[in-house]
């Protein structure tokens, strides 16, 4: 490796002056596919059938290392040091210290506190079934512990998994499903073949080289910045305004879904990520998805929206602080998520604005919606209007998360005279609101869950990341001959 420093490896200085992009872009990308490479690499040569535990662990671990140097330089040392205190505090005075807000390095440090809080410090009987599902029950060695949080697969761009879904890939143990009994106990073990990850990777990498392309070639010519363009805002009107707005944040997510998509598929190439069989017979490998851009791009909800949009992180934002926040769960969980994202202005007005717009996108429909489901036509026109409101909606707030300063954030929103601010201040004076019931995971009470889709999976922030061992083998046994053609 090149000379490194606090701003990572310049070996690909050349590369980055060729193609014009940032030296830490370049970085990125190139460790990202050499991360796919060496998961090729690690699901054929050190695959569970063939090495220890302690092999897989230390090698991903080894690997992730030398990413994060190569990327970040000698700061990617400052994690290491972290996550070490973090795992010598946990072991000697207990995880409940982690609640302090001193101690939240990353979203899996705290997710990890939690699971382990839940697994070893509270009885069954307080958790929720997701909880319940998600605990761990024993303290996880250091190499364990360094290996979930920094193993080569998702050091630079995650995504966020459940330690119990981890280490049931480190172990081999993803395709031997537990049968759940009524009272959450495991009963009964089965086996089904081991499914090929190739396909899935495949269509991810083509989603990862399609977003690749329209961001270097149409975003640039759509900058956000030009929402505020004092010339643009005399001079425009109001329905241009409105269009250049969704089609300037429609272009300014293909780097997400490049990121995300990405990450997802260097996961899957490891052979991580299976969730068992849709349906069909079909192998899903969505446990850990990020994103799901068709019902991103086609949201009729702002809820709808954020349910598909850095899943991993809502989930992790529903379990660590919707779920255990004793009062106002939806304001604390928006404030928790600017918190996490950074320090600039912009980040908290994005969320605040997500607040008003969650509760009274959440008003509308539950006072609404039901006026509109028949006959079909009229439905249409329901979820034709609502995809509109909703896409200007999600445009307008997130605005302010990408200019991040807070002068250009209120020129914007001056520009717009805080029309859509008023009107959901409105909605929520004049619409009566139901109370919100946390237990329960239906489409009109949490805001950032999703309901059960029709293919029978869990909603993706209550319990689809439960460990891979305790949600598959409900399928029918029925099935199994089918699943079986779809060895490898």
């Amino acid at each position: 490796m090149a000379a490194t420093s606090t701003t990572g490896s310049t070996l690909l200085q050349p590369l980055s002056n060729a193609v014009q992009l940032p030296i830490d872009q370049v970085n990125f990308v190139v460790c990202q596919l050499f991360a796919l490479l060496a998961a090729i690499w690690f699901r054929t040569y050190l695959h569970a059938s063939r090495t220890s535990s302690f092999i897989r662990h230390g090698i991903a671990t080894l690997l992730g290392l030398y990413l994060a140097l190569f990327c970040f330089g000698w700061y990617a040392l400052h994690f290491l040091v972290q996550s070490g205190v973090s795992y010598c505090i946990m072991v000697i005075i207990g995880v409940e210290r982690m609640h302090n807000p001193m101690m939240i390095i990353t979203q899996k440090i705290t997710s990890l506190a939690y699971e382990i809080h839940d697994g070893m410090f509270r009885k069954d009987e307080e958790l929720t079934p997701s909880q319940r599902g998600l605990a761990v029950r024993r303290m996880p060695s250091l190499l364990e512990y360094l290996s979930y949080n920094c193993n080569f697969m998702g050091i630079l761009a995650g995504p966020l998994c459940s330690y119990k879904d981890y280490i049931t890939f480190i172990e081999g143990r993803s395709y031997q499903m537990a049968q759940s009994g009524e009272d959450g106990k495991e009963e009964a073990q089965c086996e089904r073949t081991e499914p090929s990850p190739n396909v899935a990777v495949v269509q991810k990498l083509v989603v990862c080289g399609l977003s690749l392309l329209f961001h270097l070639t149409v975003c640039t010519s759509l900058p956000v910045q030009y929402n505020i363009d004092e010339h643009f805002q005399a001079a425009a009107a109001w329905p241009a305004k409105v269009a250049y707005l969704y089609v300037s944040l429609l272009a300014a997510r293909p780097k997400y879904y490049f990121a995300w998509t990405l990450a997802d598929a260097i996961n899957n190439a490891a052979g991580f990520g299976f969730r068992g069989y849709d349906r069909n017979g079909a192998a899903r490998w969505d446990l850990i998805s990020n994103l799901r851009i068709q019902q991103i791009e086609m949201s009729t909800s702002f809820k709808m929206f954020l349910d598909n949009w850095n899943i991993q992180t809502a989930l992790w934002l529903k379990r660590v602080c919707y779920e255990r926040a004793s009062f106002s769960p939806t304001i604390q969980t928006f404030f928790l998520s600017a918190i996490w994202h950074g320090v600039y202005p912009g980040y908290y007005l994005t969320f605040l604005t997500g607040v008003l717009m969650t509760l009274a996108a959440r008003a509308m429909r539950n006072n609404l919606r039901h006026h509109f489901l028949e006959p079909p036509q009229l439905k249409l026109f329901y979820d034709a209007v609502t995809w509109m409101v909703t896409q200007v909606a999600i445009s307008y707030t997130v605005v302010p998360f990408v200019l991040l300063s807070i002068k250009p954030s209120f020129s914007f929103y001056s520009s717009w005279y805080y029309g859509l601010h008023i009107a959901c201040i409105l909605v929520l004076l004049l619409l009566p609101v139901k109370k919100t019931q946390r237990g329960k995971s239906t489409h009109e009470n949490v805001p950032l869950s999703r309901s059960k889709k029709s293919d029978g999976s869990e909603n993706s922030l209550g319990q689809n990341s439960f460990s891979t061992t305790n949600n598959i083998c409900s399928q029918t046994r029925g099935t199994t001959s089918r699943h079986s053609l779809l060895k490898q």
